[in-house]
């Protein structure tokens, strides 16, 4: 099993996210329509009500990190999740950084990242498992 699907196998997520990825709401669904314990810090300007708006409101519980942020807001996510006890994230595809990675395995933390989250966690036939056999087919899976 690759790494990019053994990580769904955790019990419990945080999904951090500042609403400029679509795709990390899908993941939230998915990951409750398992039976996953999901957390969610939106960082955006205009939270969700029922939400947490700040990565120091998580438990300190969390199995590991989906991060859905700007490119420029990774790395102070990765270090507030790591204050947590977080040892693992997945950086969304291309919204991680040289530095955001670094700061990974400075922290010792397992980073997946250049791979999006909903092309390994989505099932059926849709719009994410269809990039997934497509990147299969160009050996880039």
């Amino acid at each position: 099993m690759l790494e990019q699907e053994s990580f769904w196998e955790n019990n419990s997520f945080a999904i951090i996210t500042d609403k400029t990825k679509p795709a990390m709401k899908l993941t939230i669904d998915e990951l409750a329509r398992r039976g996953k314990r999901v957390y969610v810090v939106d960082l955006s300007d205009s939270p969700g009500k029922d939400l947490m708006r700040s990565i120091s409101d998580l438990p300190s519980d969390i199995d590991c990190a989906i991060i859905g942020l700007k490119k420029e807001n990774t790395e102070n996510a990765i270090v507030e999740l790591s204050k947590k006890g977080i040892k693992k994230c997945w950086i969304h595809w291309r919204t991680e950084t040289d530095q955001a990675k670094q700061k990974c395995k400075e922290l010792q933390m397992q980073c997946i990242s250049g791979k999006c989250p909903m092309m390994y966690l989505s099932r059926g036939l849709n719009i994410h498992t269809m990039h997934g056999s497509l990147v299969k087919l160009l050996g880039k899976y």
